[in-house]
């Protein structure tokens, strides 16, 4: 293995020397002199470094598989779900859904969003408005956020520590649940807490509602989705949703029948069995195949390049078609690519580990 690297590593060296093709990472600190339509809130111009660029890509990859990964397990968990109601209505549209979305490519779905905001909705002066503050136009879709000011990381500052507070008192429950068997809503009243915390310092703290009005040929103030990250995260979300739907069906019909049916016999309704007794259950199905389409959606975001999103692999191949530094460009893809899958890997293993069987030791 030593010798057949060794081989190809002098081979490509001695055919880059031979054609006068430099080597190396120095490029990365020349001006990359090309600008990028979507910076993720980053400052970024012409005149900045491909280092710069690159990370730019990155942050936008980030963005696009973080909301991807959380949108797809809502609407998968909810599909599967679905799948195995009683009303037979919800049920077939819910297998219809998974059956056909998994079976048309991934790349033919973003040409399809792509093409619905692109040229099938209308423009800003005659932007759709399904409810107050929500534009939908062939530019992107405008929304109303909060003005920001530096006061409001106070919200933040409030929001983690309601969490924190939510997390030991799930504890408690449990703890409390074991020793004496009597149940505490501690989901629901954590919940109150930090959403019922976050809200007082939102209220205390300068707060301004920024919403997007006509200006002109487009929509200024608030925040927009442009059309090619929101036809990205559609795609994304909807196909990888079909596979996790199954994946969560798969799982709830592992658990053994009896599981059913001691969860009636108790006189549990079947949302709270199915909240209490069946879904902690699957989850040890659930998880290493879920890891799966994490990973899956997370590199499916490289075809962001076919609509236009400037994604990591977009600007890694203008600034490799720039530099004429193909080798390293590449080397950059996939050392990324390597380093978000293991973390991802690392940490759905971390909870695999949680949710596991543990069994007896001798």
């Amino acid at each position: 293995m030593v010798f057949v690297g060794w081989y190809f590593v002098s081979n490509t060296l001695r055919n880059l020397d031979e054609r006068k093709i430099a080597t190396g990472f120095a490029f990365l600190a020349r001006e990359a002199g090309f600008e990028i339509g979507e910076t993720s809130g980053f400052a970024y111009g012409a005149a900045d470094t491909y280092l710069r660029a690159l990370g730019i890509g990155l942050a936008n990859t980030f963005r696009i598989a973080a909301v991807g990964v959380v949108l797809a397990t809502i609407l998968g968990t909810l599909l599967g779900l679905a799948r195995l109601s009683r009303n037979w209505l919800i049920a077939r549209f819910a297998a219809v859904y998974v059956e056909v979305m998994r079976n048309i490519p991934l790349l033919v779905q973003l040409f399809f969003w792509y093409t619905i905001i692109s040229e099938s909705l209308p423009g800003p002066k005659d932007a759709l408005t399904p409810v107050p503050g929500l534009f939908l136009t062939n530019r992107g879709i405008a929304f109303p956020v909060l003005h920001y000011d530096p006061a409001q990381w106070w919200v933040l500052a409030a929001l983690l520590a309601g969490a924190v507070i939510a997390w030991r008192l799930v504890r408690w429950a449990k703890r409390r649940q074991a020793a004496t068997g009597e149940q505490f809503p501690a989901l629901s009243v954590g919940l109150g807490i930090t959403l019922g915390l976050s809200l007082l310092v939102l209220l205390a703290v300068p707060h301004e509602i920024d919403r997007p009005a006509l200006s002109g040929f487009n929509f200024t103030g608030g925040a927009a989705l442009t059309p090619e990250f929101a036809a990205l995260l559609f795609g994304l979300v909807i196909y990888t949703a079909a596979f996790i739907a199954e994946i969560v069906r798969a799982g709830v019909l592992a658990v053994d029948r009896g599981q059913f049916e001691a969860a009636n016999a108790l006189g549990l309704p079947r949302r709270r069995a199915m909240r209490l007794v069946i879904l902690p259950q699957a989850l040890r199905v659930i998880v290493p195949p879920m890891t799966s389409q994490y990973l899956n959606l997370t590199k499916n975001s490289s075809l962001a390049v076919a609509i236009g999103y400037p994604d990591l692999v977009s600007i890694a191949n203008t600034t490799l078609n720039q530099t004429g530094q193909a080798i390293e460009g590449i080397l950059i893809i996939m050392l990324v690519y390597l380093t978000i899958s293991l973390s991802i890997s690392a940490f759905m293993n971390w909870y695999n580990r949680r949710v596991a069987l543990k069994g007896a030791r001798a």
